[in-house]
C-alpha cells in the first residue's frame, strides 16, 4: 500500500495546481478490489472456462477491401469501416473508407497525399484522422475531419492544427471529437464541438501534469488513461459544461490502467494489476459509487478492448497466438470470434459488426465479422425480479435478495420501519 500512500498523500497537491475535481478515493477502491476479486474471481473464472458453446468458425469472416498494402487500426460505426493502409507505391499511409452496404465493391474513399494520414475514428458519415503536415519544413500532427454524407464530393475540414504540437489518436462521437494533444511528457486531452465543422469549437479536457492520453468519447462523457501519480490510471470528464469539465476516477488502483473504450456509462479498458493485462470495466452512471468488474482476466494476455452495448470485445493470446473474443455483459458469458492460427488484433465492434487487422493473408488485412446468435444476445425487457441484471430470474437473484433482507436504504434512517 505504501504507493497508494503516494497517491493520497499528492492528492492535495494536484487540487492546488488546478487538477481534476473528483474526490479520491483509491483506498476504498483498493479494499474493495481484493475483497471483490478474491470472491468473485472464485466463482466467475472457473464458471468461465467453458467457452460458450459456439464454433467461431461459423461466423464467416471476410476480407473487407482485400490488398497487397498493410492495412492497420481498424474502426467501425454502423456499415462503416476506416483504417490506415501503408501504401507501399507511395510510401506512406493514407485513410481508407469502406461501405459495407456495397460488398462488392467495399471501399468508396481514400483520404491521402504526401504525408502520412493515420489512426482514423468514424461515426456515421464523419471520419477524423491525425494528418502529418509540413509547413515551412516543419512538420507535426495534426487533426482533420471529413464529412462523407456525399460519397461522391467528401468535404473535408480542419480540427485543429496547433503550430509545433502533436494532436494524435482522435476519437468521436456525435459531434465532438477528442485527441490528446502537446508533446510526450505532457500530452493533454482536448476536444472540439464540430457541430458546425467551418466554426469549431476546441476546448481543453484534462490538461494537468504529465501524460493524459489515449481519450475515448461517448456523448458528453470522455474517458482517457492518465499518468499523473506515476503509472497510468483511467479518469473520466463529463463535459456537457464545455467551459468546465467536470473529472472523476474510474480505475485508480496500482499498476497499469490503459487503453479505454466506453460505450454508455460502462467503460472498459486493459489492467495488469495481477502482473499480466487482464480485460477490466466499471459501470459510471454513479462515478462515485463506481465498482469495478473483471470481464477477462485469464493467464496470458487480454489487451486492447472495444465496446459497444453491452458487447466488449478484445485481443487475447491464450491460445498461442492472437485471436480475437468477446463477452456479453448481460448473460455474463465469454465466447471466441476467430481461431485462425495467425494473429488477429486491434479489435473494433459497433451492433454486430467486429473488425479488426489480420495477417492469415501475409500481410495486415482488415476482417469482419457478422455476430448473431446467443452469445450476442441483449435484454428487450428486464423481468421483475432480477436482481443482477442479467434479463432472467434464478437462484443467484434469491441470494442476492436474501443477502440484502430487511436492508433499508431511506433517508433518514427513522423513516425505515422496525424489524
Amino acid at each position: 500500500m505504501e504507493s497508494l500512500a503516494r497517491k493520497q498523500k499528492s492528492w492535495g497537491a494536484r487540487q492546488c495546481a488546478g487538477a481534476p475535481s473528483f474526490l479520491f478515493r483509491a483506498q476504498r477502491r483498493e479494499i474493495l478490489r481484493f475483497l471483490f476479486l478474491a470472491g468473485l474471481l472464485a466463482l466467475l473464472v472457473p464458471a468461465s472456462e467453458s467457452i460458450w458453446a459456439a464454433d467461431a468458425d461459423r461466423w464467416a469472416a471476410f476480407a473487407v477491401s482485400p490488398s497487397t498494402d498493410d492495412q492497420e487500426l481498424p474502426d467501425v460505426h454502423n456499415d462503416i469501416i476506416v483504417w490506415q493502409q501503408f501504401v507501399a507505391e507511395f510510401g506512406d499511409y493514407d485513410v481508407y473508407v469502406a461501405d459495407l452496404n456495397n460488398p462488392g465493391d467495399a471501399l468508396f474513399l481514400v483520404i491521402g497525399d504526401a504525408n502520412d494520414q493515420m489512426n482514423p475514428a468514424v461515426y456515421e458519415n464523419t471520419v477524423v484522422w491525425q494528418d502529418y503536415v509540413v509547413s515551412g519544413g516543419l512538420g507535426d500532427w495534426d487533426v482533420r475531419m471529413a464529412d462523407i454524407s456525399d460519397r461522391a464530393k467528401p468535404q473535408a475540414f480542419v480540427v485543429s492544427d496547433i503550430v509545433n504540437s502533436d494532436e494524435q489518436y482522435p476519437a468521436i462521437h456525435g459531434n465532438i471529437v477528442v485527441w490528446q494533444d502537446g508533446t510526450e511528457g505532457d500530452f493533454n486531452v482536448y476536444g472540439a464541438d464540430v457541430t458546425d465543422p467551418a466554426n469549431r469549437l476546441e476546448f481543453s479536457i484534462a490538461a494537468f501534469e504529465h501524460d493524459q492520453q489515449n481519450p475515448a468519447v461517448y456523448r458528453t462523457t470522455v474517458v482517457w488513461q492518465d499518468s499523473y501519480f506515476g503509472d497510468p490510471d483511467i479518469l473520466a470528464g463529463d463535459i456537457w459544461q464545455r467551459n468546465k469539465p467536470t473529472d472523476f476516477g474510474v480505475s485508480l488502483i496500482e499498476k497499469d490502467q490503459q487503453n479505454p473504450a466506453i460505450s454508455g456509462t460502462r467503460v472498459v479498458w486493459q489492467d495488469n494489476f495481477f502482473g499480466d493485462f487482464d480485460i477490466y470495466g466499471a459501470d459510471i452512471s454513479d462515478p462515485a459509487g463506481a465498482l469495478e468488474f473483471p470481464i477477462a482476466a485469464r493467464d496470458a494476455e487480454q489487451v486492447n478492448p472495444d465496446i459497444d452495448g453491452n458487447i466488449v470485445v478484445w485481443q487475447d493470446d491464450r491460445n498461442g497466438n492472437w485471436d480475437i473474443f468477446g463477452y456479453n455483459l448481460t448473460t455474463h458469458r465469454e465466447f471466441q470470434i476467430t481461431a485462425d492460427r495467425h494473429d488477429q488484433i486491434q479489435p473494433a465492434i459497433s451492433g454486430n459488426i467486429v473488425v479488426w487487422q489480420d495477417n492469415r493473408d501475409g500481410n495486415w488485412q482488415i476482417y469482419a465479422v457478422l455476430l448473431d446468435g446467443p452469445e450476442v444476445a441483449q435484454c428487450l425487457s428486464r423481468p421483475a425480479g432480477d436482481v443482477n441484471g442479467d434479463c432472467k430470474i434464478d437462484f443467484a437473484d434469491y441470494t442476492l435478495m436474501a443477502s440484502n433482507w430487511l436492508e433499508c436504504g431511506l433517508d433518514p434512517q427513522d423513516a425505515c420501519p422496525p424489524e
